[in-house]
């Protein structure tokens, strides 16, 4: 039986609550001169430049954006898909800096802890937080987003697929639901 594919969230309702999370960024955020974006590959990184873009739309300020790259840093290399590293791509100084991580999908939490492991080889930042597209629980260590696109409550074996336009050649959020049988 195939897997059941439910649209969570559109190519408009992706671009919406894009340009939420953008504004909430912007709100907290206070001085714009010391906010950076840290992608967190693969999709973390496409994402923090979708928002870096709307932040100049609405700020009229252009955001640093890097990307970073954690597989070295996980401590569930033995169970999870490998795959070949990227560049971790940093060209700015995190040193009292306002650094909002950026990635798809947050679960056990375990890509967000690497990823605090990763910043610290790049300085130290005046605060670190989180956004991320969609959030759908489970999580294994006490980590939490401080902005969310969308809160999905999931069971373990239901999988969260997000496409992004640079990589996927569409943009959508869809909830894919395995049937046993």
């Amino acid at each position: 039986m195939p897997p059941e594919v439910v649209e969570i969230l559109s190519a408009d309702e992706l671009r919406r609550t894009l340009n939420r999370m953008a504004s909430q960024i912007v709100e907290r955020s206070g001085d714009l001169s010391k906010l950076v974006l840290l992608g967190i590959y693969t999709r973390g990184v496409p994402l923090a430049e979708m928002l870096a873009r709307q932040i100049e739309v609405f700020e009229q300020i252009e955001i640093p954006v890097g990307s970073l790259d954690i597989t070295f840093y996980r401590d569930d290399l033995d169970q999870i898909d490998l795959r070949t590293p990227e560049k971790t791509d940093i060209p700015f100084d995190l040193s009292d800096k306002t650094v909002v991580l950026v990635d798809d999908v947050i679960f056990k939490g375990r890509t967000i802890r690497a990823a605090l492991n990763a910043v610290n080889e790049y300085g130290r930042p005046e605060v670190i937080r989180l956004a991320v597209l969609v959030d759908r629980g489970h999580r294994e260590v006490p980590i939490h987003p401080d902005f969310t696109g969308k809160t999905l409550p999931t069971s373990k074996e239901e999988k969260i697929k997000v496409y992004l336009q640079d990589l996927d050649g569409r943009d959508a959020v869809e909830l894919v639901r395995r049937h046993e049988g």
